[in-house]
């Protein structure tokens, strides 16, 4: 018989693979994902779908497929690499007889778990209940709501016109009180400002090392861990560089592909600290076999929130893992500090990047 660990949900992951390029990578990273949320797959379920069905999103064959594995491990949820509808989570819902969880709801969960801060569990909470408020009816399915005649008439519709107003209401109460969190940041920010001090920000795919490498700079102690969006609130320490002059370094949460559009719209009080950067130290992690793909991803967001102008200073970490490879600095055609190989982790290359800080804002 399967044994379950207590406390431990099982999942069966499903891996819908709309291209085959970068398939595998995006399976690797889904798994990760699913790990960071607290739950342990037992197995995979791997699909194609170029022209998504509108009852299960993927087809009636391979959604059969998922119900018996389901039943067969005795799974208490299933976890689906991709953005689902709120009719199509259902359907597989109904039909598997246990949650059904996409991408977003998986991501959603684990900033849920992760938020420390009264901020960060703002920002978390509004990015819940804009996802949730396509979801609505699934809460309600005991109630009629489109049948007519005697009887029949009522309760439903109404029930679930007032989740929507309480929760509209909800998410203006949540908004109003980030705006006063933005509002005490560009407080800060103007402080600086005007004390001429120079804000970095470090920003890159999740995982990459930003917070090891955020504490061998600031000799902090910031919660670090092998694992997708460890870091989720915000934090800002001053640094001194070598030549003596100060700067204000902030670690902010991690990026990754296909980010839900709520998180990006509900961490704009946070992504303010990378928007008003003097500079942004970009990490980027040498030994991940996408290195590319994930400078792309970066980039992509870094537009979506108006901070592609923003001058970048590139940070090849990890070079620990990638034999041959040693701590060096790269200068671009205007002779500035473009690119710096370092290791957070052993401490390779921090001086290089102390002195290319200084050199740019000498």
């Amino acid at each position: 018989m399967h044994q379950q660990s207590k406390g431990v949900e099982t999942a069966i992951l499903v891996h819908i693979a709309v291209s085959a390029a970068a398939s595998q990578e995006d399976l690797l990273e889904f798994q990760e994902l699913a790990l960071s949320a607290g739950v342990k797959p037992i197995d995979v379920v791997t699909a194609q779908c170029r022209t998504p069905t509108a009852k299960y999103f993927i087809g009636q064959g391979k959604a059969e497929e998922i119900r018996d594995l389901v039943q067969r491990h005795h799974s208490s949820v299933v976890l689906v690499n991709h953005a689902l509808s709120a009719s199509q989570e259902r359907n597989l819902e109904i039909l598997c007889g246990c949650r059904v969880v996409d991408r977003t709801g998986l991501i959603l969960d684990i900033f849920a778990s992760r938020a420390r801060t009264f901020e960060g569990k703002l920002q978390v909470e509004l990015a819940q209940l804009q996802h949730l408020s396509t979801r609505l009816i699934r809460g309600w399915t005991h109630l009629e709501r489109q049948k007519g005649g005697i009887g029949l008439r009522g309760p439903g519709e109404t029930q679930l016109e007032t989740d929507r107003r309480l929760i509209r209401g909800r998410i203006k109460n949540l908004e109003k009180r980030l705006e006063k969190v933005r509002i005490q940041r560009d407080q800060s920010r103007q402080s600086r400002r005007r004390a001429q001090i120079p804000t970095v920000s470090l920003v890159g795919y999740t995982n990459a090392g930003k917070s090891t490498l955020f504490n061998r700079l600031t000799r902090s102690n910031v919660y670090v861990a092998h694992q997708l969006f460890a870091t989720l609130d915000p934090t800002v320490r001053r640094v001194m560089l070598p030549n003596g002059k100060p700067i204000v370094l902030a670690d902010t949460v991690g990026f990754i592909r296909h980010l839900p559009h709520d998180l990006v719209a509900a961490f704009r009080a946070t992504l303010l600290e990378t928007q008003e950067a003097s500079l942004l130290i970009h990490v980027i992690d040498i030994s991940s076999a996408s290195v590319q793909d994930h400078i792309a991803q970066v980039n992509t967001v870094l537009t979506e929130i108006s901070a592609n102008n923003i001058p970048q200073l590139e940070i090849y970490n990890k070079i620990d893992l990638v034999s041959g490879t040693e701590p060096h600095l790269e200068y671009n055609i205007e002779k500035n500090p473009a690119k710096v190989w370092i290791s957070s982790q052993t401490g390779e290359g921090i001086d290089l990047l102390r002195d290319a800080l200084a050199e740019i804002f000498s």
